[in-house]
């Protein structure tokens, strides 16, 4: 790509954006009269409204917004972005009137939320979308508490700020586990049109990856391991397709990375007290965007994931995608820290500063160095592959990645559609349907110490629906440990969160084992830019059913080489270890590449629900299901 239409020349001005950016043009008088309901002062800075009650009042319309120099359009709620925290209770009855202003359908999508699935928000499967001029109020009960977070669903509206953070009080307050606490949204923010975006990234999967690889990496590498071996590297990658750098489609390019709607230039402010303990309420609402955040200086316990409480643990920075929420809770010591949210790929950061007033700052790291996906990131468990090398790669192609010697063809299954997903395992003790089981007592079906599904298994059960255009790798032996925590992270001197580190607190909401295993293959072609699930866009593929009452296990298999933040609406996924033993419960899981990852689900919620990658445009690109309880 020449000079002239790369993304790099205009980087700058993106990894910073402007001090003042934002909303420009402020509220509508509609939108002043639903923010004036019950508000509190939030944090220092521009930063969303809080609205607290049971009543709500939300205004989705077009707002003038400027983050970069640059004027454009921005989708809003209440003419802010973020849009209003919503500050529920658990136990309690909610109604949120969302009218829509804007040109076309819209919805809201309450992330992590369990209710009835005609209030889930999404268009095409729980309701038909808010038509332009049209108010549509959702109604359910609050059954959880912890943070969480609302996006819209429609179209490509969250990317072009539809969204804002959910706090749920529990109806105990039992033991406080701070002095004070602020929510930190992270988001992400392009000035150009999203489709437009789609549009190069079809045209070119690689479009928007400042770390491709250059003549001077192949001079440093060719003096560190010898010209021939930095040869085979090359070839190996060219051969396959490949490029070890892309780690997230998008980069600083084209993205303004934001907490609570806040540029780094912006420096958004978070005060505390000398001497509190302070909650820091983390959400990532970004688009395309993994986040590794940390705060120099200080420790972050975490207590709190995806809204659930679990045991404490304390570290120096974690992880999380598009989708994810994390609570960590800090002491500190000092009159300013930098709160630093670092994109996985490397090229911008998000930030904000924590500090005894107003004003102050403290120094910002450096981003690290981008680090290239390994073998293992691309193949899996290379323990079982003969300890192939990269030397021993060159020249391969795609097709010989699913005829090496640990890849035995007969394992592949005979399933043609998402329907031959369905069928009851050999270890099943409900074939042939079940009954509803509403209200039943779980515990009295707790599966005999017998059970031959008690381990998650580990054979990669490849559908033929994988062997098409659509797909353009897959992985046989995939590593199952949940110990990493992912490119550019592992062995950087710093104690890093991974999901071995997550226990829920009290175990598991169901004490049955599985009665069966559903198997999904996260799937992708990159020079294509498709995304899907078992080769299969959503369109081409029919719904998974999970019968009403049962207990079953969930695989996904990553045959891809990116992380993939994959979210089942409406019900609970309870992440357990490679022996089969309960660790977390989640509403949004990461899978890394070429990683295979099992939890259970009891499917205790009637209804269509949708299954789906969080990042927007994998989504976008056919990376979703829909999920029938019935």
């Amino acid at each position: 790509m020449s000079n002239s239409s790369s993304p790099l020349s205009s980087r700058r001005r993106f990894v910073k954006g402007l001090a003042a950016g934002g909303v420009l043009l402020g509220l509508s008088s509609r939108a002043l009269q639903a923010a004036a309901q019950n508000v509190e002062k939030p944090a220092r800075g521009p930063a969303a409204p809080i609205l607290t009650g049971n009543v709500f009042d939300l205004v989705v319309a077009e707002s003038v917004v400027n983050f970069t120099g640059k004027q454009t359009t921005a989708t809003t709620i209440n003419g802010s972005l973020p849009g209003p925290t919503l500050r529920w209770k658990e136990g309690e009855m909610v109604t949120i009137n969302v009218t829509n202003k804007l040109r076309e359908h819209t919805s809201i999508h309450w992330h992590g939320i369990i209710l009835p699935f005609q209030m889930d928000g999404v268009p095409g499967i729980s309701f038909a979308g808010i038509a332009p001029g049209e108010t549509f109020s959702y109604k359910f009960k609050v059954k959880q508490s912890g943070t969480y977070w609302y996006h819209s669903h429609s179209g490509m509206q969250e990317q072009t700020g539809m969204y804002g953070a959910i706090v749920i009080d529990p109806s105990d307050s039992g033991k406080k586990m701070a002095d004070r606490e602020h929510v930190v949204l992270f988001s992400d923010w392009m000035d150009e049109n999203p489709m437009s975006v789609l549009s190069k990234l079809k045209k070119q999967g690689d479009f928007y990856n400042l770390n491709r690889l250059t003549a001077g990496d192949f001079v440093r590498d060719a003096r560190k391991d010898g010209f021939k071996a930095a040869m085979d590297n090359r070839a190996m990658w060219n051969e396959m397709r490949m490029n070890p750098t892309d780690l997230g489609d998008l980069s600083a390019a084209v993205l303004t990375y934001l907490a609570n709607g806040v540029t780094p230039a912006g420096n958004w402010t978070a005060l505390f007290k000398s001497g509190e303990k302070v909650r820091l309420r983390c959400i990532n609402g970004s688009g395309n965007t993994f986040y590794d955040v940390r705060i120099p200086g200080l420790k972050l316990k975490v207590i709190q994931v995806d809204g659930v409480d679990i045991e404490p643990v304390s570290v120096d920075e974690f992880r999380f995608g598009p989708g994810e929420t994390c609570d960590v809770v800090v002491e500190p010591k000092e009159d300013a820290y930098t709160i630093f949210a670092q994109s996985m790929e490397r090229t911008g950061y998000a930030m904000g500063t924590l500090a005894v007033r107003a004003g102050l700052t403290a120094p910002v790291p450096n981003v690290d160095k981008p680090e290239w996906l390994s073998m293992n990131d691309m193949m899996g468990d290379m323990s079982s592959m003969g300890g192939m090398d990269h030397g021993a790669m060159g020249g391969m192609n795609h097709g010989a990645m699913v005829n090496m010697p640990s890849m035995n063809m007969d394992s592949m299954s005979s399933m043609d559609s998402m329907d031959s997903m369905d069928a009851t395992s050999s270890g099943s003790s409900m074939a042939g349907g079940v009954q509803p089981m509403q209200g039943m007592d779980h515990s009295q079906h707790q599966m005999a110490p017998g059970n031959p599904l008690k381990v998650p298994s580990k054979k990669a059960r490849h559908a033929s629906t994988e062997y098409g255009a659509s797909t353009d790798s897959k992985v046989d032996s995939a590593r199952t440990n949940l110990d990493d925590p992912g490119v550019g992270l592992r062995n950087n001197g710093r104690r890093v969160l991974t999901l071995a580190d997550m226990h829920t607190i009290g175990g598991p909401l169901d004490d049955r084992g599985p009665e069966r295993e559903v198997e999904l293959h996260l799937t992708g072609n990159m020079e294509r830019y498709a995304w899907s699930l078992d080769g299969l866009e959503f369109g081409k593929s029919t719904p998974v059913h999970f019968r009403y009452g049962e207990r079953l296990r969930v695989i996904l298999h990553n045959d891809t080489m990116m992380t993939h933040p994959m979210h089942l609406h409406g019900l609970w996924s309870e992440l357990e270890t490679p022996n089969g033993d309960f660790l977390a419960r989640r509403h949004t899981i990461p899978v890394q590449p070429a990683q295979r990852i099992s939890f259970l689900v009891t499917a205790d919620a009637l209804g269509r629900w949708a299954w789906h990658c969080h990042l927007m445009y994998h989504m976008d690109m056919g990376m979703f299901r829909e999920v029938v309880v019935s």
